[in-house]
């Protein structure tokens, strides 16, 4: 791939490529229903491809806040047309590498050194490449080494990115701007965490020696004083991608032993540590045939507040969730039903809620499930593409939801999503906090 020398870091540059962009959207919308117009019957498909190729191709080179949210769109699958979705995935392994000089200044303006100086051998090719900074591979002391460099400007352009893709998330999703902005501000809140590589060290080395004893999980050590706040040093990991373990016909003994330690893992963070690893897209997983993962980017955290823990996992109890007054409480709690909503609307959506929540909480309520169920997973999709063309949620002036349900629901989505793709059998009632929250 071929690598970029300059990444864009003022605000008018940025905001001018998003300018041109999205000019090329105009255009490609002109083009499409131009040709509507000679066939009627021409689908979307082709309008969604170019967009998303034009889109994609700003964000890589951009990088930053902007990509970050292209990778975050394509996890959440029938959330997006699939073209974009497709396109966007890229972000999560193999974006536009950053050249040698760019490498190189980093390191002086941030350890006072260039790479040779610090490491006996460092490889100048990035070794993987994605949203907010690149990873090198590197050896001293006898060791393989892992530099992972933060892009520059990624820093000090969060806000400013934010505010210009907004528009471009807005038309993408079809989600109105209420929830938009509701949403944005947790998302900014992440973003700026994930561009401190000071507070990711030390996040990376509490959680990895909390976590080291569930099994069949790895952890690199961490380097503090190879480390700044745009350059981390860690362990090498050996490892494949889930899309290139998948393509080595791995045993399914070795896909259920990987799901377990992932459900194990983010079991643990959630009822245990009252804060996880919120970004379990593919690219942060090295999987090996033995049935171990590696683990190595605890760059977006969240920590989950006491009260929002309590409701939301109330909502796995069948037996809670009977008492209907205690349901709308919980709803309420939850911001999912809001004190201005007329008995229609509560009723509304408290049945689409309902029926969402037995969905995606099924897991929860055996004591092994079979990720590899095709048709729970189609139930699923078919469920939230009902949700998305439902003209009421569409034309919601509403944000349902609390902000700290954005990142706990894509936790979970990412993580389910991964062990679909895994076709992993799980243990799943490894803990009951449900029961004990239900005692209290």
């Amino acid at each position: 791939m071929k690598e970029q020398s300059n990444i864009p870091t003022g605000k008018v540059e940025r905001a001018g490529r998003f300018i041109t962009t999205g000019l090329k959207v105009g255009t490609n919308y002109l083009k499409h229903y131009t040709r509507r117009l000679v066939d009627p019957n021409l689908s979307k498909e082709s309008l969604h491809a170019d967009n998303a190729e034009d889109i994609y191709d700003t964000l890589s080179h951009l990088k930053g806040s902007a990509l970050k949210v292209a990778q975050m769109l394509s996890m959440d699958k029938g959330m997006l047309p699939k073209a974009y979705s497709d396109m966007f995935a890229m972000s999560q392994y193999s974006a536009p590498p950053l050249s040698g000089p760019l490498v190189v200044n980093t390191f002086q303006k941030t350890l006072g050194k260039s790479p040779s100086q610090l490491y006996d051998k460092f490889e100048m090719q990035a070794a993987n490449a994605a949203s907010i900074g690149q990873v090198h591979r590197a050896w001293k002391w006898g060791k393989q080494l892992a530099i992972k460099i933060q892009y520059p400007g990624v820093a000090n352009s969060v806000k400013s990115d934010l505010r210009i893709v907004k528009p471009f998330a807005v038309r993408i999703v079809g989600m109105n701007e209420v929830d938009m902005d509701k949403y944005f501000e947790e998302i900014e809140t992440k973003l700026l965490e994930e561009t401190d590589y000071k507070l990711e060290l030390r996040r990376s080395m509490e959680l990895s020696a909390l976590c080291a004893h569930i099994p069949n999980l790895v952890f690199p050590a961490y380097y503090p004083e190879l480390s700044s706040d745009r350059v981390i040093t860690m362990d090498w990991l050996d490892g494949h991608h889930l899309r290139e373990f998948l393509q080595r016909n791995p045993s399914q003994e070795a896909r259920n032993k990987i799901g377990q330690a992932l459900w194990d893992f983010y079991d643990f963070q959630m009822h245990r540590l009252k804060k996880v690893h919120a970004d379990p897209h593919p690219g942060n997983f090295l999987m090996r045939e033995d049935g171990t993962v590696g683990i190595f980017d605890f760059g977006c955290i969240k920590e989950i507040p006491e009260d929002f823990y309590t409701n939301y996992f109330m909502l796995v109890d069948k037996e809670v969730l009977k008492d209907e007054a205690r349901r709308m409480e919980i709803y309420t709690n939850l911001e999912m039903i809001h004190p201005s909503d007329s008995p229609k609307e509560v009723a509304f959506y408290s049945g689409l809620f309902q029926q969402m929540i037995d969905l995606m909480t099924l897991p929860f309520t055996q004591e092994r499930f079979d990720f590899g169920n095709e048709a729970y997973f189609q139930e699923i999709y078919d469920y939230m593409d009902y949700l998305y063309n439902l003209k009421e949620v569409r034309d919601s002036k509403v944000a349902r939801g609390s902000r700290h349900s954005l990142y706990v629901n894509r936790t979970y989505f990412g993580l389910y999503s991964i062990l679909s793709e895994l076709k992993a059998e799980v243990v799943t009632s490894t803990t009951s906090p449900v029961k004990e929250l239900v005692e209290q």
